[in-house]
């Protein structure tokens, strides 16, 4: 009998672009007779269906060796068979929740949601209730489910995540075939994603690009930080950076992804000294530049209570439709507390006393 399937722990992504992609690897017993891939992948994976299986195969995710291939191919004892699968862990229940939901778009196939500021993505430890996923659950009318099983088919599957604390656009497959091949445009990194952020001190160039892997620190596990590029610490990762408006102490850039590992902007910027405003994670919860006056202490305390998380929005979505083929593209604008925040500044910097520029 063939072996089961082993989760490369060293190979699990948890990027955000990645969709927490699931690796396997099956080989292949002495004594099996030939089969189709698709056919003997499906018998040796538990909860997971053979079109889910071919929808794999489909979209590049299966290898023997290091060749890609279809479905037809006949596995032979011996042969390894590589492959991995769009991922979410559920080892708890998730209830639906009727909670208001800022749809963009929806067809058969997807949706796109703006996800307010605060709200958790996908249900963990300590947030249990009152996330995206609780709220879409309750939106496409599916039961209560506790793990993964023959239900996901029905489930609306996250293909990536943004912060808590980051507001903007999402993307929400209601089936595999969409899964499978958004998944696969964000692991190729095709998706056009685009942030705005406010951060601390006067960004020098009007544009630029930082490059280097992100990894955990080791200091703190919560946190990312950048090693250098090449290094063997961390995942290779690079933004594209425009200043959109600068008022002294602080700067508005709109953000460009090349990749999308986790923290991706906020450990960038702060790489840069440019740590995003009031990130509390990074440094920008604490007065980074400015002016020693009372004065001014308490308008960023002010600032701070406007716009209370770290500031940031991802503002731009494009991907090519996995039914139709045609790119499509979706904007939101910057929401309210941002949007204050930066009339507030705008104010403060043309009303800023000169011995204070």
């Amino acid at each position: 009998m063939a072996q089961d399937p082993i989760l490369e722990d060293d190979l699990l992504v948890e990027d955000e672009e990645q969709g927490m992609f699931e690796h396997f690897r099956l080989s292949v017993d002495p004594g099996q007779e030939p089969v189709r891939i698709d056919k003997f992948m499906s018998g040796h994976l538990e909860n997971t269906s053979r079109h889910r299986v071919q929808m794999a195969i489909k979209n590049g995710y299966v290898r023997v060796g290091e060749k890609i291939v279809k479905a037809n191919f006949i596995v032979r004892p011996g042969d390894v068979i590589r492959f991995m699968m769009p991922y979410e862990k559920r080892g708890f229940e998730v209830l639906p929740e009727d909670i208001p939901l800022n749809i963009v778009y929806e067809d058969e196939d997807l949706l796109v949601v703006n996800k307010p500021a605060g709200m958790v993505v996908h249900p963990g430890h300590g947030h249990f209730t009152g996330t995206l996923v609780n709220a879409l659950s309750f939106h496409l009318g599916l039961k209560p489910q506790t793990s993964a099983g023959e239900d996901d088919e029905r489930m609306g599957v996250l293909v990536h995540r943004i912060d808590m604390d980051t507001s903007g656009l999402l993307v929400v497959a209601k089936n595999d075939d969409a899964q499978l091949n958004l998944a696969r445009q964000f692991f190729e990194h095709s998706i056009e994603r685009t942030y705005v952020a406010v951060v601390w001190g006067n960004i020098k160039e009007d544009t630029g690009t930082v490059r280097g892997n992100i990894g955990r620190d080791p200091a703190d596990r919560t946190r990312f930080k950048l090693y250098p590029e090449g290094s063997e610490i961390g995942k290779h990762a690079v933004t594209h950076y425009r200043v959109l408006e600068r008022f002294g102490f602080v700067t508005v850039v709109e953000c460009h992804l090349e990749t999308g590992r986790t923290h991706q902007i906020r450990v960038h910027m702060n790489s840069l000294g440019h740590p995003l405003f009031n990130d509390a994670k990074y440094g920008g919860s604490d007065i980074r530049s400015g002016t020693i006056y009372a004065k001014y202490k308490q308008f960023i305390r002010n600032c701070f209570e406007i716009c209370p998380r770290q500031a940031l929005h991802a503002k731009t979505l494009g991907f090519v439709h996995p039914r139709t083929g045609k790119e499509v593209r979706f904007d939101s604008p910057l929401p309210a507390d941002m949007t204050a925040l930066l009339d507030k500044w705008r104010r403060y910097a043309y009303d800023m006393p000169e011995e204070e520029e």
